[in-house]
């Protein structure tokens, strides 16, 4: 296990690499702790059922581009039902088995045990328009019982708990509260449940993906993620990257063995087997390894997600060679930003237009710092391109301030023992089932003021809504945490122009006090908000949310 021990040891490293910042010795000893703990996996893996591990796969000694990059199928539709909210009126019905799959990540690896959606991990994509509504009925498949080991301190995840339950959550969706995947809402093997989407949004490529209390990010780890695409007319007006020329990409790492099968990395603790952070020593994208793509000399709009549970991407091209991005988590930008790095943490998403016409003949590698994920292959031929990259995409007004009829401060805190060890992540200093104390009015824009106290960058997603970001500011946090005084220690920080559109997510750095401004406008009822970095949200860094009538 030594050589397991090895293989993660870089993982401080990537983590440093991935835009994150250097880390505290406290941090660097809560990391070392979860990294040793590779030396009591197989201990911790017999008392959980998982396979006891073999030694970590070493990806350089796999020939990599000798897989096409899958592309996923588009889901189609069962049949029609009546609309909920109008039942003059008939929408598509989709019908999704959450299943157990083997699929093979690498040629030169045996068929990976994942969960999936119909068969596949990541799942088909859905292919909807602006104001289409559609049905989905979820249907849990999957086998009884885990294949990665559920910690049952962690709040949801309890012995009397069943092992594999499910339900899916519509991430970017403007979603009725009793379809947006509450984590108390699971369904066990052989149940269902059916959620409606309306849709009413601007176009914006959103994900599916499993939201169940205690267990989310093993659920996640293991395959229960995909694509959701909505279009509207502006978006087709502007004539960019289309068909075969827009290409979907879902991101992550995972840890596999020599054997190619998935592990989850526990602490040691046999009682608490949750470990705070999942770094992996394999990149996949759309669930392959180190895949190529065969692209001629012209434009191409890659739509692109990051699917992990914890990395951070930071996305170049060959040399950093120079990108476009023209939108993000929701919707277009203003304006084309380029850009030789696209940085993306857990949830976001990027809409990416390349131009390989410079290119012909060559093969470009698409990166993440010191990582490898895809190889381009570009034909030497010549092709014809009558697509478009405007110099402006779509408007986005700024909301102003003095619009929002309430400021809510609320801080980001990590708990601690005195042996170093992580206990518990929270928002607000507020457990899970503590009576909810957030209730915007419909219809109403507020200010939130997010407080980073711990040192990690959280990725904070609310469900429902979006907003934009207003700025991000240092301030003393030990002076917070003894006076509860709030002092700036600089300027505010503006969004980068790539965060200048509506977003669903927000990077809120170590800190820093990062300032989101929310029209609370869709549908009332309960609903969460959470950090998307899976196995703090596990571990109650998640709080519901209610959008209240006047």
């Amino acid at each position: 296990m030594l050589r397991s021990c090895t293989d993660h040891g870089t993982l401080v490293l990537v983590y440093r690499e991935a835009g994150q910042g250097l880390i505290s010795r406290r941090r660097f000893l809560r990391r070392a702790g979860v990294i040793a703990a590779a030396v009591s996996m197989e201990r911790a893996a017999v008392a959980s059922g998982m396979a006891p591990p073999s030694t970590a796969l070493d990806p350089n000694k796999l020939k990599p581009y000798v897989d096409p990059l899958p592309l996923p199928a588009v889901m189609k539709s069962s049949g029609v039902r009546p609309d909920p909210e109008d039942a003059t009126k008939q929408i598509p019905v989709y019908c999704v088995a959450m299943e157990e799959i083997h699929q093979r990540v690498h040629r030169d690896l045996p068929p990976t045990r994942m969960w999936g959606f119909n068969g596949t991990s990541p799942g088909p994509i859905f292919e909807t328009r602006s104001g289409q509504g559609l049905m989905v009925e979820w249907t849990n498949h999957l086998p009884a019982k885990h294949f990665l080991p559920i910690d049952h301190t962690l709040c949801g995840a309890e012995k009397d708990q069943p092992e594999v339950r499910c339900v899916i959550h519509l991430h970017g969706g403007r979603t009725p509260a009793k379809s947006d995947g509450y984590p108390e809402d699971w369904v066990v093997p052989g149940k269902s449940f059916t959620y409606h989407y309306p849709n009413r949004q601007d176009a914006a490529l959103l994900f599916y993906h499993d939201h169940t209390m205690g267990i989310n990010r093993l659920n996640i780890y293991a395959g229960l993620q995909g694509l959701f695409f909505i279009r509207d007319e502006a978006e087709d007006a502007l004539n960019l990257p289309k068909g075969k020329y827009e290409i979907p990409l879902m991101l992550c790492d995972r840890f596999l063995r020599s054997d190619g099968q998935l592990e989850y990395p526990v602490s040691g603790d046999e009682k608490k087997p949750w470990v705070p952070e999942v770094y992996s020593n394999v990149m996949l994208a759309n669930g392959r390894l180190a895949p190529y793509l065969d692209v001629e000399p012209r434009k191409y709009r890659l739509r692109v997600m990051n699917g992990s549970n914890g990395r951070f991407f930071r996305l170049s091209f060959g040399d950093l060679l120079e990108m476009n991005i023209i939108g993000g988590d929701q919707g277009l930008l203003p304006a084309p930003v380029k850009a030789k790095r696209a940085l993306l943490t857990p949830a976001e998403r990027a809409d990416i237009v390349f131009d390989f016409s410079q290119h012909a003949g060559e093969k470009i590698i698409l990166k993440s710092d010191s990582f490898d994920i895809m190889q381009f292959r570009v034909s030497a031929s010549k092709t014809t391109d009558d697509s478009s990259l405007p110099s402006t995409l779509r408007p986005v007004e700024r909301i102003p301030e003095a619009s929002a009829i309430k400021t809510r401060r609320l801080t980001l805190d990590e708990t601690m023992n005195d042996v170093q060890e992580s206990m518990g992540m929270m928002l607000n200093k507020t457990p899970w089932h503590a009576p909810v104390t957030e209730k915007p009015v419909i219809n109403t824009t507020e200010i939130w003021e997010l407080v980073n106290l711990t040192e990690d960058t959280h990725p904070i997603h609310l469900h429902m809504v979006r907003f934009q970001l207003l700025d991000r500011r240092r301030f003393d946090v030990f002076g917070f945490q003894d006076t509860g005084e709030l002092r700036y220690t600089g300027r505010p920080i503006s969004a980068d122009p790539e965060e200048a559109a509506w977003k669903d997510t927000v990077r809120c750095e170590k800190g820093h006090v990062t300032r989101i401004i929310v029209p609370f406008a869709g549908y009332t009822g309960r609903y969460v908000w959470h950090c998307h970095l899976l196995e703090h949200e596990d571990n109650e860094m998640m709080r519901p949310y209610d959008v209240v009538e006047a």
